[in-house]
């Protein structure tokens, strides 16, 4: 369903911030991009949901395809209406309106008003809470309610291919549990997802394949629970401690090449 190929994002002319990308995500699956900070997660959804430029970033190479039809050249909201959506992070809904504009406001991409109906009925299936707040400001919501009011709004527009920014950001353990079971059932019901986040052990649980971001490179990919079983991923990812001086060093060393990407991006 989505193919990324040679992806190199820079922002302005020196910074560059993806580089070499490739991975690939089936019609049913559901890939966990996992990372520290600055290693270019958001930066890689910006560039398949189309909104790179709004961020000053631009693609400068490779292509991204989504159903076998080059995306990276078009409007957001066209690939919206191709059936890519992205969840951005931070819970970003309409504060000052109610929980219904806000998912009449999604379904205004969709792609016909029977996919829209259909998309309405599945929203309500998934939370029923939104039900019971239709009338009440979006802003007054709790953070887990606005979470999920926000994957609500993107799931209006009928989408096949959901893009997930650090849903669990924030939020207490109990409901990114239960956001996790929210992911598993929107991609048991038919709907590929892409999931970027740092809590790598819900991540991991819920995806089927993984690809480890470090510095704008891929620096594992593969089926998620092998990557949850790996040294590296536990280590670094998972709360695993350093049982050796050369796994300490590892490390060290790569909180220093972050601590320098940052600083230059900062500059």
């Amino acid at each position: 369903m989505l193919s990324v190929r040679g992806l190199e994002v820079r922002y302005g002319r020196s910074v560059t911030a993806l580089e070499e990308i490739d991975l690939d995500v089936g019609p049913d699956g559901v890939l966990a991009v996992l990372g520290g900070n600055g290693a270019g997660k958001s930066t890689l959804l910006r560039a398949v949901s189309g909104t790179l430029r709004l961020h000053g970033g631009a693609v400068a190479a490779g292509e991204i395809r989504f159903r076998d039809e080059r995306i990276d050249r078009l409007d957001p909201a066209e690939i919206v209406r191709r059936g890519v959506v992205a969840v951005p992070e931070g819970r970003q809904v309409f504060a000052r309106m109610t929980v219904e504009e806000n998912l009449r406001a999604g379904g205004l991409g969709a792609r016909s008003a029977a996919v829209r109906t259909a998309a309405r009925a599945r929203v309500a299936e998934l939370f029923p809470v939104l039900a019971e707040r239709a009338t009440q400001r979006a802003g007054l919501l709790s953070g887990g309610e606005q979470q999920m009011l926000a994957i609500g709004r993107a799931l209006m527009s009928g989408p096949d291919l959901l893009l997930l920014d650090e849903p669990s950001l924030g939020l207490a353990p109990q409901m990114v549990g239960r956001i996790a079971r929210i992911v598993g059932e929107i991609h048991a019901q038919g709907t590929a997802v892409v999931l970027v986040e740092q809590n790598a052990t819900m991540a991991l649980e819920v995806a089927d394949t993984a690809v480890v971001l470090e510095v704008g490179r891929v620096a594992l990919a593969g089926p998620a629970a092998e990557l949850a079983a790996s040294d590296d991923v536990q280590r670094l990812y998972l709360g695993g401690h350093a049982e050796s001086e050369e796994q300490a060093e590892a490390e060290a060393a790569f909180a220093r090449q972050h601590r320098r990407t940052l600083s230059r991006w900062a500059g």
